[in-house]
């Protein structure tokens, strides 16, 4: 079930993207992209809860999220938003390229996989429901401007903040996975 949650999560980001740019429906945008980062936590519930968490799964999860991320992330720097926005979202893009870069660079080098640490899950989480704050903020206007702008910068500031904090947290765990990855196994000989 987790899984299936996943790629249902992937592939509603074409239609998110169609909803944006497509029909011109920014609100719509904005909540199927709010509500497809709120099932990040659903996903994730169900497999702990009922022992469903798979390999396919620890890789498919977090590609997810890396793609509903950067596919927000690009929207929003589509749609003409404040600079103080864009910068924002250049910053978490760069973590995502500095993290991916690393995890194939340690994959690269032999070295075992990494579990995702809670901060990170978390301002994943955060970043996730900020992109459709902003464009949310930027589909209306009053109240709902002021409500959406506020939740926006909240979510996004705490989600760089421990995405960030996350990021140095890898560095000792990347160390230590390369090490043990690059550590010669015993050879077992088996008998005749």
């Amino acid at each position: 079930m987790p899984n299936l949650i996943s790629i249902v999560r992937l592939a509603c980001v074409p239609l998110f993207l169609w909803l944006l740019w497509g029909a011109d429906e920014e609100i719509a945008a904005a909540l199927l992209a709010a509500g497809l980062g709120a099932t990040d936590w659903v996903d994730g519930y169900i497999a702990r809860r009922f022992d469903q968490g798979s390999e396919l799964g620890k890789i498919l999860d977090p590609t997810a999220d890396r793609v509903l991320l950067v596919a927000a992330a690009v929207a929003v720097l589509t749609q003409g938003l404040p600079v103080a926005v864009d910068v924002v979202v250049w910053i978490m893009l760069a973590r995502e390229v500095l993290i991916a870069a690393a995890t194939i660079a340690l994959a690269l080098a032999g070295a075992r996989r990494i579990d995702v640490v809670w901060a990170g899950k978390a301002g994943t989480l955060a970043l996730m429901f900020s992109l459709p704050m902003f464009l949310g903020a930027d589909a209306t206007t009053g109240a709902w401007h002021a409500f959406f702008n506020v939740c926006a910068w909240g979510f996004a500031i705490g989600g760089v903040i421990l995405g960030y904090y996350a990021a140095a947290k890898y560095i000792p765990a990347a160390r230590a996975a390369l090490r043990e990855g690059r550590t010669p196994r015993p050879v077992v000989e088996v008998g005749s």
